[in-house]
């Protein structure tokens, strides 16, 4: 691989995920302390993520695969993703800043799938050069959050009270029109599809629904979906409760969790061999209540070495039950389901799932605004815990796991 098309694989990665990460992390901060967002409000504007994973197959199957070159058509939506954030940095209330988060997210859900499109396209040997480049992604997410806390300081309590928060969206922005641009630089990637028909099914994945009649991917695609309402807690509370509880820099010491998602995501091999899938995905269930338990006794003071080992949690939450579920995924299919199955199961946990899991965070935020401080973020943080807690032993009983083709392990972090 020649080493430009490397740094331009690279820098693209670098800043798909630096721009998300530079306002996305303190969105419900910057809603609840600056905009007064309610519960219900904060959680409406969380399940835009969701909204854009459902609407992103459609849009990539029915335009980018059929009509225009990969990379044209990111330049059009990071430029244009680029004016929505704008207009998220001027919206004055939550009314007013959901119709631009839904639209960004539409178009960002869709580029994140066409990232992988031009790179995939682009490298002569995909499966030993793609994890390297992915990496970089992560290192982006990883710097906007050591920008924000460390470089800006925008994420202190005072920062906060000032309004500091607004200029992430300007952030975000200016990364996107930077990320716009480098995209009409990339290597041409032509449509592949431009003669074919477009079925809306095959969009959403639903050829591989044969594959619920085998009960332990049925237990597993509803165990995927049910495990996505407590993480959506997570994405919704984490950041105001972090500065809530006056933990320093807490936008930065998030971005630990992605630190510790590449180091798990590199020991899932060793793991793979000694445990099997099962094991490997109840740990991952059984961390996400740990964490929740981690975050409901912990303070930002002396038991802030809680907070922090709840967050560096994020790596074997994520990777053990999302990474292995998509190797599994993989396993189960077998070539002739195999993108219908991991279409499937990324709009159940992504779409579905998670678009759950944000309301219910904020109906139970909502119910429990009575409290206030400590006790009001331990009981938002014990709801959760349960209800993982539930969906572990649920999978234990229920998940019989079954001999499947030797694992390949997912570059997708």
């Amino acid at each position: 691989m020649k080493r430009s098309l490397h740094l331009q694989l690279s820098l693209m990665m670098f800043l798909e995920f630096f721009m998300k990460g530079s306002w996305f992390v303190t969105l419900g901060t910057y809603l609840k302390n600056n905009l007064g967002a309610s519960p219900l409000e904060i959680s409406s504007i969380f399940s835009t993520q969701s909204l854009g994973a459902v609407a992103a197959p459609f849009f990539i199957g029915f335009i980018a695969d059929r009509f225009f070159n990969a990379e044209r058509v990111m330049g059009v939506l990071h430029l244009l993703g680029a004016g929505l954030l704008l207009m998220m940095y001027r919206a004055d209330n939550a009314a007013s800043l959901y119709p631009y988060v839904l639209f960004y997210f539409i178009a960002y859900m869709s580029t994140l799938a066409l990232t992988s499109s031009v790179c995939f396209r682009n490298l002569r040997n995909p499966k030993k050069q793609y994890p390297l480049i992915r990496l970089v992604g992560t290192a982006g997410w990883m710097v906007a959050g050591f920008a924000i806390s460390y470089g800006f300081h925008w994420d202190s309590k005072g920062a906060v009270a000032a309004g500091a928060l607004q200029n992430t969206f300007l952030l975000g922005a200016a990364c996107s029109v930077a990320l716009g641009l480098l995209c009409f630089l990339l290597p041409a990637t032509p449509p592949l599809k431009k003669d074919q028909p477009f079925y809306w099914g095959d969009a959403l994945g639903l050829q591989a629904l044969k594959l619920l009649k085998q009960k332990s991917f049925l237990v597993f695609f509803l165990t995927a979906i049910i495990i996505c309402i407590p993480i959506s807690f997570y994405y919704q509370h984490a950041n105001p409760f972090l500065v809530a509880t006056g933990l320093p820099n807490p936008t930065a010491k998030m971005a630990l969790g992605q630190l510790s998602e590449i180091l798990c995501l590199l020991l899932i091999p060793f793991f793979f061999a000694r445990l099997g899938y099962k094991k490997m995905m109840l740990i991952g269930i059984g961390a996400w209540a740990l964490r929740y338990l981690l975050f409901a006794y912990g303070n930002g003071q002396d038991l802030a070495f809680m907070l922090i080992l709840g967050i560096v949690l994020h790596g074997v939450c994520y990777d053990f039950m999302f990474v292995v579920g998509q190797i599994y995924t993989d396993s189960i299919a077998g070539d002739q389901y195999r993108s219908s199955a991991q279409g499937l199961v990324t709009v159940a946990m992504y779409g579905i799932g998670m678009l759950i899991g944000f309301w219910v965070a904020g109906l139970i935020s909502e119910a429990l605004k009575a409290y206030e401080g400590t006790t009001y973020w331990r009981y938002v943080w014990l709801s959760p815990a349960a209800m993982a807690v539930a969906c572990m032993l649920i999978f234990i009983v229920l998940f019989k796991e079954q001999p499947v083709q030797d694992p390949v392990p997912s570059e997708e972090l």
